[in-house]
């Protein structure tokens, strides 16, 4: 089982949670406290980097669900970047392209927010 690490970092007015490894039930609870933290910061606007990310079960798809609410009731968002096509096909079987934007990477990430703006 490969380690699960996760890393925020901000990047002007956003920040960026970078996950690596495994999100699955043992680890999704780091994930939740990480946007727990966040949004009691007023965090709205949230890139989560998934360029290390090896897998993903559907606890961990569970934490998303969990956030984006409360996150849009602020006039933010969770914008999910650089997935690799394992973990794009979890997200994209159970419909998550239709929630959430998917995108290239952090740059394509920031755009869509301040387009949003």
């Amino acid at each position: 089982m490969e380690q699960f690490k996760l890393n925020t970092r901000t990047s002007g007015s956003f920040t960026v949670v970078d996950l690596y490894g495994e999100l699955d039930a043992h680890t999704a609870p780091r994930l939740e406290e990480v946007f727990q933290q966040l949004i009691a910061e007023q965090y709205y606007h949230i890139i989560v980097n998934c360029n290390s990310l090896t897998y993903i079960s559907s606890a961990g798809l569970g934490v998303f669900m969990a956030y984006i609410e409360e996150v849009r009731q602020h006039g933010g968002d969770i914008k999910l970047t650089n997935m690799n096509s394992k973990v794009y096909n979890v997200f994209d079987l159970l419909g998550f392209p239709t929630l959430y934007d998917i995108l290239k990477d952090e740059k394509e990430a920031i755009s869509h927010f301040n387009s949003a703006k």
